[in-house]
């Protein structure tokens, strides 16, 4: 008789199984193997008459979830069922957190074993973990599944209820969220504030200054003895400065004059003051810090994140990585300090052990910070990573060790020179001892930001020196809008506001952006114009559901229930049943809203109105009497749109477009037009029904604007691709030209991207040289390789693309069900997706008149899913341990 160990997916079933005994068999979930059903096919028969059946929730039966086994789980379910057949043991060894707790009892309501089961947790995969656990294992704690199944209850009344209002009121295919609609929020918030912001200007002087031979900078701070404006002293909603500001504000004419009389002055010292500053470092990384870090200096997303991570951990290289706890357990920091010891010498070893206090709002994951797993953390270079995987683990292993490491000290100068009635100011800073600096320096959001570990030494200087000026030049400064948010930035303030929890964050943010109301742009997320409109509808008719603070009180509700301190069943009736619930509140708003008042957005200062159809954005103004509408580019964002674009794009659809000059040769016009896809240049005009031929067009360089280009660019646009010359090997043309993806130089249908390269002026020599280096493919990093395809041993590899994840096998994609973890794909599920997708591919392809022979088919009524009832208790209204409706 063996023990059967059941985890979530066959890498960490792979890692487990070597440091079990040999009579431990080890099998894999794949993630959970039931769930609320997804459709309407997933539906027993017997159920599909009901109406709450839709749902998947029977709100009037204590809500009574509907649990189903999909149908790409049913070989699971079996294999593990056979497994347990020959088991004296079942060992449940899923994660540790709410989500790892639920997937263990639906195993158990599933499995249904007759032998014992075990609850077995760990934070780390290493022998010395599991070994531990298996000493220690419990019961599956029925608080945490509880609310576990409460959040899941809550998210599918907010979507399944919310989202198709918003089908009838905005557009199909939208969706609502109990988290995911407070994160639109966020970002249709910041883009308004970046909209009503007004810029303000300031000049101010940069003096270049040599004491002997060593030169420095300063910065002008007063004339007059009154301080010069900066950037915070202006108004964002006017650009003036703010009344009752006593400052300096100097025009580009007022520096001019002062640069040219001060330059000519005595240049005196006249304060000169130093002071030691000592630097601690952080804490380890919980989740979200994690995120945030990983999203400035490796430039990944949330969802990259904690993919790379859940593949570290699953190798046994770090710790759970969902987790909101900066606790380092005694062996992991004594293990640290020998490494510091090592690596770095005792200097370099805080005198004194350095523990964190987690002070997270509502932690509850799990019990210790994310660090290198095991009793000796290697760094990267000893061990087999490459790619995302090395440098992801190089960061942590960095950060958990810095923890450990002594302060840094710095030595902070300031410097004050006098010259006539001003006072410039200069500031030097000097690492007198680097400590953790040596290891690690936190990143920043801004990514021109100098590193904390990088110097700015002033010579030796003294008062009443005098020095002189070598340049002094003017510097215009120009206040900025708000920035947009980030993956690191939008998941620091979710988490400082207490909304979602450290295993939501990634695919919140993944969610808002397949959904279409966010693109990504230079690391920037930028709402679109239905975000706004859905904000609209929520903000106006759903408030307390995009409320942060409301949110957050949902969020501490279910920590409570995690630790028993509320039921789930009575918050669940008092969300949806009571006075305000949502159920009530959606069958007024059905006859409540209007559609076209959510489908204009009112934005701030813009005359003409915006509207959101059904085929995307678009701007409408009367002009003479008639109504003119046009649509917005695709890529425009709505902080962007100003009155002069929205009546350029108004005026040339009305009056068709201002020539920007006629062609030399054959004295056709040019127009330089905005499309869905950017702008273009376009030799000729528009033929009417098909009647003359398309007119030539060619897309303007990323970067450049339209009201940028000159007739000569735009005559040489249109005369590209431009032959630079024969090829000294092959003697034919190189040329150069813009496609597609952008600029290029090619020869012998081989091409080259020319990223800095001007498509006008590269030469014969720089396109040689660039045909030379290696191609730079654009072949994209596979999230899972999940092994070779047994017909043709190709790749069967995983992918996520603009749309989500998706399987790939040659040339054939096909996206992952939203109910399938990526970690929890096995290669023959993707085979049966592949297969499924070039069933319906052939099919397409029959030709008319040519018979599709159908498989036959079990009909949906043969077989029936089980249905037991719940034993409710009447004391408290909790379910008991409970067999849901399946």
């Amino acid at each position: 008789m063996t023990k059967l160990v059941i985890v979530e997916s066959p890498t960490k079933a792979r890692t487990i199984r070597d440091f079990l005994p040999k009579d431990y068999q080890v099998e894999a979930s794949m993630g959970h193997i039931r769930d609320l059903p997804a459709s309407a096919a997933e539906i027993p028969a017997k159920l599909k008459g009901e109406e709450w059946a839709r749902l998947g929730v029977n709100v009037d039966e204590n809500f009574e979830p509907l649990y189903v086994v999909p149908k790409d789980k049913k070989k699971v379910v079996k294999e593990l069922s056979a497994a347990l057949q020959g088991a004296e043991e079942l060992i449940l060894a899923t994660d540790e957190d709410r989500e790892g707790e639920s997937i263990a009892w639906h195993l158990t309501q599933v499995l249904n074993p007759k032998i014992p089961v075990k609850r077995m947790v760990f934070h780390e995969i290493t022998r010395e973990a599991i070994q531990a656990a298996l000493k220690s294992c419990r019961t599956i704690d029925d608080e945490l599944v509880e609310a576990q199944e409460t959040r899941r209850i809550l998210d599918r009344l907010v979507g399944y209820t919310v989202s198709p209002l918003l089908w009838k009121k905005i557009a199909p295919g939208l969706s609502a969220g109990r988290v995911q609609s407070t994160a639109v929020r966020l970002l249709v918030q910041r883009e308004m504030e970046r909209r009503s912001f007004r810029s303000g200007s300031y000049w101010d002087l940069k003096a270049t200054l040599a004491a002997g031979r060593e030169l420095f900078t300063a910065q002008l701070i007063k004339l007059g003895g009154v301080r010069l404006a900066t950037g915070a002293d202006f108004d964002e909603s006017t650009g003036h400065l703010r009344k009752g500001k006593k400052v300096v504000l100097l025009g580009e004419q007022q520096a001019h004059e002062l640069r040219d009389r001060l330059i000519k002055g005595e240049w005196r010292i006249t304060d000169v003051s130093e002071r030691e500053q000592t630097r601690s470092p952080g804490p380890p990384f919980t989740t979200s810090t994690l995120q945030q870090e990983a999203n400035r200096k490796l430039g990944l997303s949330a969802r990259q994140t904690m993919q790379v991570a859940q593949r570290l951990y699953e190798k046994g290289l770090i710790t759970y990585m969902r987790t909101d706890s900066v606790h380092l357990s005694k062996q992991a920091i004594a293990t640290i300090r020998q490494c510091v010891t090592d690596k770095y010498g005792t200097e370099y070893l805080h005198p004194t052990v350095r523990q964190y206090r987690t002070r997270s709002k509502g932690a509850q994951e799990a019990h210790e910070a994310i660090r290198p797993a095991g009793q000796q953390m290697p760094p990267a270079d000893r061990l087999d990573l490459v790619g995302q995987e090395r440098a992801l683990y190089d960061l942590i292993w960095k950060r958990a060790i810095a923890t450990q490491m002594a302060d840094a000290r710095l030595l902070l100068s300031t410097v004050e020179i006098a010259v006539d009635d001003a006072e410039f100011r200069a500031t030097g800073r000097r690492v007198l001892f680097p400590g953790f600096f040596r290891a690690y320096v936190e990143g920043a959001d801004d990514p021109t930001a100098a590193l904390d570990d990088q110097e700015t030494i002033l010579p030796p200087l003294k008062v009443g020196q005098i020095v002189d000026c070598r340049k002094l030049e003017p510097v215009r400064h120009d206040t900025k809008p708000p920035a947009r948010y980030t993956d690191a930035t939008l998941v620091k303030t979710l988490e400082s506001n207490g909304i979602g929890r450290p295993s939501t964050y990634a695919s919140i943010i993944s969610t808002i952006q397949d959904r279409g109301y966010v693109t990504k742009a230079d690391n920037q997320l930028i709402p679109t114009f239905t975000a706004f409109a859905v904000n609209c509808l929520m903000e106006n008719h759903f408030p307390d559901l995009v409320d942060t603070q409301f949110t957050a009180q949902m969020e501490q509700v279910l920590d409570e229930i995690a630790e028993g301190k509320v039921e789930g069943i009575p918050y669940l009736k008092s969300f949806y049943q009571g006075e305000q619930g949502l159920e009530g509140q959606i069958r007024v708003k059905e006859q409540e809203i209007n559609p076209r008042d959510i489908h204009a957005l009112t934005l701030d200062d813009l005359q003409a109105r915006v509207r959101v159809g059904p085929y995307g954005p678009y701007i409408e103004q009367e002009s003479n009497g008639d109504l003119i509408r046009v649509s917005l580019p695709e890529n425009m964002a709505p902080g962007d749109l100003v009155n002069a674009e929205a009546e350029r794009l108004l005026r040339q659809k009305g009056e068709g477009p201002t020539a920007l000059g006629r062609h030399p040769a054959s004295g056709e016009p040019i127009f330089v037009l905005v499309g869905p896809y950017g702008p273009y240049v376009q030799l000729g005009q528009n033929g009417e029904n098909g009647t003359t031929p398309k007119p030539r067009r060619v897309s303007l360089p990323k970067g450049m604007k339209p009201e940028q280009v000159t007739l000569e660019q735009a005559v040489a646009f249109l005369e590209l691709p431009r032959a630079l010359g024969p090829h000294p090997e092959t003697g034919k043309t190189v040329e150069a030209g813009i496609g597609r993806f952008g600029p290029f130089v090619r020869h012998d249908g081989e091409y080259r991207s020319l990223k800095q390269d001007s498509v006008l002026t590269v030469t014969l020599e720089r396109a040689l040289e660039l045909l030379a280096q290696e191609k730079q493919t654009r072949r994209a990093t596979p999230l899972r390789e999940l092994g070779a395809h047994p017909e043709d041993g190709e790749p069967v590899a995983i992918f996520t693309g603009r749309y989500g994840p998706y399987v790939k096998h040659k040339k054939t994609n096909v996206s992952l069900p939203k109910d399938l973890p990526v970690e929890a794909v096995t290669l023959e599920q993707a085979l049966a997706l592949l297969q499924t997708k070039q069933a319906s591919k052939s099919g397409r392809g029959k030709k008319r008149g040519e018979k599709t022979t159908k498989p036959k088919t079990k009909t949906a009524g043969k077989k029936s899913a089980k249905s037991t009832k719940t034993a409710k208790s009447s004391k408290n209204g909790k379910r008991s341990d409970s067999k849901r409706k399946e």
